[in-house]
């Protein structure tokens, strides 16, 4: 069967079982629509098939599977990726710019920390450095170095813990 006009009157005949045949192994109807459609364009070069119907019916389902297969690898996948590469649902606008406000904040303060207690604060968070490093490379004591490290912590709490400025009641 050769003749693509045969072999279109054939699809359409049965495209519509084709496609409620798809639904029920994908569970999604738009997917089967794709699927069907892939059928078609993997069912129009073939020369000469004996059962034009069993063909594309095997198409449908190989894909099918395939489609099922590759979702459920990805969800797989999703599962034990981290939460932090995992896609985010939209966030809410105000969250979006309380959040910017907040890290507005902290980089101000900072920035405003003294040299050493700032440098103490990137090295062991940012750096993973441990008091014994941070005391070596800025040459101080291991108490230094902790206390640098306490006090840089301190103050962006500090910073985290206070209300939004300006945002807060007006006075009468």
């Amino acid at each position: 069967m050769a003749d693509p006009s045969t072999q279109l009157e054939v699809f359409l005949g049965v495209r519509r079982e084709l496609v409620s045949y798809a639904s029920t192994i994908t569970g999604d109807r738009a997917q089967a629509e794709d699927i069907v459609q892939e059928a078609w364009i993997r069912f129009t070069p073939a020369a000469a098939v004996e059962q034009p119907v069993a063909y594309l019916y095997r198409i449908v389902r190989n894909l099918a599977l395939d489609l099922k297969r590759s979702r459920s690898r990805e969800q797989a996948r999703q599962a034990t990726a981290p939460a932090w590469l995992q896609p985010g649902l939209g966030a809410d606008p105000a969250d979006n710019c309380q959040h910017s406000m907040l890290l507005d904040r902290l980089n101000t303060a900072l920035q405003a920390l003294p040299e050493a207690s700032r440098q103490a604060l990137e090295m062991h968070r940012f750096g993973g450095c441990t008091l014994a490093q941070i005391a070596e490379r800025l040459g101080v004591s291991l108490s230094t170095a902790h206390r640098l490290l306490r006090d840089a912590l301190a103050r962006l709490a500090e910073e985290v813990e206070e209300p939004d400025v300006g945002g807060g009641s007006h006075e009468a």
